[in-house]
């Protein structure tokens, strides 16, 4: 292998890791523009928040459910990478479900939306929910098993409950202004603790 064959696997690296940060920056700004305006929002509003064009999202997301689809996604897996981070970097077990749960609030107001973008994508849904269960509950129950271990909540709590309980706390959220889900979900949070 010559110096110049190194130089071109170098490169196709760089671009691979390019065109994923690119893609990363496309969809956090699309999840940004989803909280705000909703998953039919103009995709001229994603790429302005991007900084791209519109053909650029059109490349990476040639439909509209391809790009809710990615944002879901996206969105699921940095909320299942952010557990163990928060549990190693909160002062508390319970700090870091707070925290955590906070992330899950966020991630559902983003999700509204995404059954009527989805259809005609077929199974794509239920796929989706599978994706969702498979990689968020497992890092609630980690969250849920420190916080009891560290005697701050009660010991019998069960991941999948909690999240659909937080779920249906914030359906409705974005088409009522007097209604405060996150204040909710906090009040649902705090009255996990064990009674002293």
């Amino acid at each position: 292998m010559n110096d110049n064959d190194q130089g071109a696997g170098s490169s196709a690296r760089s671009k691979r890791k390019d065109a994923r940060r690119n893609q990363q920056t496309l969809l956090d700004a699309a999840a940004a523009v989803f909280v705000t305006s909703g998953v039919e929002a103009p995709v001229r509003d994603i790429a302005a928040k991007a900084g791209v064009g519109t053909g650029t999202i059109y490349r990476h997301f040639p439909t509209r459910a391809n790009l809710v689809i990615a944002v879901y996604r996206h969105q699921v897996d940095a909320c299942a990478e952010a557990g163990p981070a928060l549990l190693s970097t909160s002062p508390t077990p319970h700090a870091a479900l707070g925290r955590w749960v906070d992330l899950f609030v966020d991630f559902l107001v983003t999700k509204h939306g995404l059954a009527a973008a989805m259809q005609g994508e077929g199974t794509g849904f239920e796929t989706l929910h599978t994706y969702f269960l498979d990689r968020l509950l497992p890092v609630c129950t980690q969250l849920l098993d420190a916080a009891a271990a560290s005697g701050e909540i009660r010991s019998n709590l069960d991941a999948y409950q909690l999240m659909r309980g937080i779920g249906n706390l914030c359906i409705g959220a974005d088409s009522d202004p007097r209604y405060d889900a996150r204040r909710l979900v906090a009040l649902l949070v705090a009255g996990l603790r064990e009674p002293h």
